[in-house]
Order: structure tokens, then sequence, then C-alpha cells
């Protein structure tokens, strides 16, 4: 609603004259009281979006995440001048040689029935590798876009085979660029774990225990894991990675499926040469899927580890502000969008950051951490929520204690139903 705001304007009083010329004195003009429409909120702070994360600091939380968005400088550069938060590269290895992707690699699944056209994108499959450019060439790049924004978040996604010495290697060549920070990526889901690499990590926590060991003995900045959400129970590699020295857990990696049939040709999609092969799911319908993976890695890291020492990145979905804001509530510090971009571009975050700041706006927050985790309280077990519920009945029952008209008077039990109104 608007609110109002008075100023003194001058205006011509005609009763005034009319005084005037009868009495043949000079009055002074009155005043009269003008206004003007103030549109609500006039004058409100604008929230700050600025986080700091591992002692990394970021103009706000969104964060591009690993994939085709981050695959080259051109790409990286315009995603900084668009303003994200930070940038994480697409994911790079040693030999890019041994990666070698196919077209069509992308499927999409719409809201509505197989095969149609016209349905809101909800869903969207990839059987992408990580990248397939000389890691030297990603390097320069890395390197060049630290010169040029060195004030900027530049976070190196990387992935190696079962090997000790490669994962060093990696590190220290990689480190030298200046980047930031490391994602690995310990949760591709397709095409990287036949080669021992990507999920086959993150889906053995004893494996991935020795691996976060090489990489944490090695690396001197933070080191973020990607957890697969291809998992029972993601809290348990997110648990090991911590405890092996990571400083922040990142989820969820896209999740394993199988887009859909042609119901024409009886192919999968997306079809090459006339075959697919399982790839992984992202977009708007992973959205809920991502939150309570969240959710199960956030009450982990509040009950087991210090809260301000470590961090979470969410990832699954985010087109809007409000999906963000979910996740903050959860306890995420920042949020990663990969498949967004794709459909939507680089512009997308100017939105982002715009409707997060209308719901910080409506419920009074200044800063991002105003709000994070706050809705972790509100879950609990099917057991609990069974207790508070019979003892809301049992209070709502209570304050209808007590009779509500003279005709509910009865004979037989005047005594109880005079105690039933009795306050001491």
């Amino acid at each position: 609603m608007a609110s109002l705001d008075f100023t003194q304007i001058r205006t011509r009083n005609p009763m005034s004259e009319l005084a005037l010329n009868r009495s043949r004195m000079r009055l002074p003009r009155r005043n009269r009281v003008g206004f003007r429409v103030v549109a609500a909120g006039e004058g409100q702070a604008e929230p700050d979006l600025s986080v700091t994360v591992n002692g990394l600091h970021m103009p706000n939380p969104f964060v591009i995440g690993s994939g085709p968005p981050g695959t080259n400088y051109t790409v990286m550069k315009r995603a900084f001048d668009e303003g994200w938060g930070a940038v994480i590269a697409k994911t790079v290895s040693l030999d890019a040689a041994k990666v070698i992707n196919v077209t069509p690699r992308y499927a999409r699944l719409r809201a509505d029935s197989n095969g149609s056209a016209k349905g809101q994108i909800i869903g969207w499959e990839n059987i992408e590798l990580i990248s397939d450019r000389p890691l030297e060439t990603m390097l320069k790049e890395f390197k060049q876009l630290k010169e040029e924004y060195p004030d900027r978040i530049l976070i190196a996604s990387i992935m190696e085979e079962y090997n000790k010495a490669a994962w060093e290697e990696l590190i220290d060549r990689v480190e030298q660029t200046g980047v930031d920070a490391f994602e690995i990526n310990f949760s591709c889901p397709h095409g990287m774990p036949e080669r021992r690499m990507g999920a086959a990590v993150g889906q053995d926590c004893a494996l991935l225990e020795e691996v976060c060991g090489w990489i944490n003995a090695k690396a001197t900045i933070p080191v973020w894991a990607k957890m697969t959400p291809n998992i029972t129970d993601i809290s348990q590699p997110a648990r090991v990675a911590l405890k092996s020295g990571c400083e922040g857990i990142a989820a969820i990696n896209t999740i394993m499926s199988v887009m859909g049939i042609d119901l024409k040709t009886l192919r999968p999609e997306p079809c090459v040469e006339g075959y697919s092969t399982p790839g992984g799911y992202s977009s708007k319908a992973v959205h809920p899927i991502a939150l309570g993976k969240v959710l199960n890695i956030a009450k982990m890291m509040k009950a087991e580890f210090n809260d301000a020492d470590y961090s979470l990145s969410g990832i699954g979905g985010v087109e809007t502000g409000g999906d963000a804001a979910e996740f903050i509530l959860l306890g995420a510090n920042t949020v990663q969008v990969c498949t967004g971009v794709m459909m939507h571009g680089y512009g997308l975050v100017k939105k982002l950051c715009a409707e997060l700041k209308d719901f910080m706006k409506l419920h009074n927050f200044s800063s991002i951490e105003d709000f994070r985790g706050a809705s972790l309280p509100y879950f609990t077990t099917h057991t609990d929520l069974v207790r508070r519920q019979r003892e809301a009945i049992e209070q709502r029952k209570a304050v209808k204690k007590g009779l509500q008209s003279d005709k509910d008077w009865t004979g037989d039990g005047f005594v109880k139903e005079t105690e039933s109104m009795v306050s001491n």
C-alpha cells in the first residue's frame, strides 16, 4: 500500500481573497497541505547479497555450476561481466585426449505428452563428459581470467583416475594459475565411472576417503567435494569428505536417468546413431530431490561440524530467486546454476538477484546469514509429527471445554459442568 509523505504547497484561497476585498486589508496567503504518493518500502535499505565462504568473498551467492557455462575463457568472462558471484569451470583432467563427446548429447522433458514440443521444459538429460579441451589450454585461460578479474572468484573443477601421482600433478598445475578453490568432481554419473572416476569414487566411501586424503595433503586452497545423489544416504560420503579435510560440500550433481523413448522410432533419447546410454538428469524436476539431499547434508553438518568453518553449495533446478532462497533456508551458503544458464542465458543472474532481494525485503532480512538455515528446525521425524498432531488436537479440545450455552446444562452432570468452567 502506498504511504503518504506530506509537503506544503502554496495555493490561492478564494475565501481569503473574498475577505480581503471586503475589508480592504492585506492578509497573508494561507498554506494548504499538499501530498505526494510514495511507493511502499521507499527508503528501506537494500538487502546485502554478498557472502564470504571459506574466506572467499562473493558479491552474491549465485555461482556458475561446472558444465558448458564454464567451458572456456569467453563464456566465463561473460559470466563475470553479467555479475555472477563466482564461476566454476568445466571439469578438467590431465589427459583430455581420452575425453570424446558425441552429438546429440542432450534431451529435454516437457510438461506435456511424450514427444510434445510445446510444453514447458521441466527436465534436462545430458550424456556430456568433462572438458575435451587440452589441459594446457584451460590453464592458460584460468590464468588470464584471474589476471583480468583478480577480485572475482574462479573455482577449478577437477577429476582424475585412481592414481595418487596424477591427482598431485593436476592439483599442482591448476593451483599455479591462481584459481581460488577446487571443486572435486566425485559425482559425474556417466562415462567417467567406467574409468573409476566421478561417481565411482563418490559412491565408495573407502575410496573417497583415500582420494580426499591425497587431495587435501596437496592442495593449498579451499576444496569442495561435489556429491552424487545416486546413493542411498548422501550424508555418508559428505561426512567422509569433510573428515578427510575438505572445506565444503556441493550437492547435488545430476541424477542417473533415461530421458525417454521415442514412441515412433522406439529408440531412446538422446539418440546417437540409433542408440543411447543413461545420463544425468537436471532442471526444474530435480529441485525437490536436491532440496531433500541438501537437507540431509545440512543436518549432518550442523550436528557434527562447526558450521562456521565449512560450507555447503546447493545445486538443482534453480531458475528463480525463490528456488535459491529454499536452498539457503536449508543451510546452503551458495547456490549453483548450470542448466538454468543453458536455458535462459547468463543474464539470468540479474533476475535471480532481484527476486532474492524481494524475498529478503518481504521478511526484513538484511543479509544472507539472517535466514541461512532458518527452516532446518522445522524438519523432524514422522513419529514426532504424530506426537505433535496428537498434542495439538488435545489442546484444541481443551480450549473447547466448558458449556457454550445455557441450554447445554444437564441435571446429572451439573457439578462436573460447573467445574469445567472454573479457571483455578
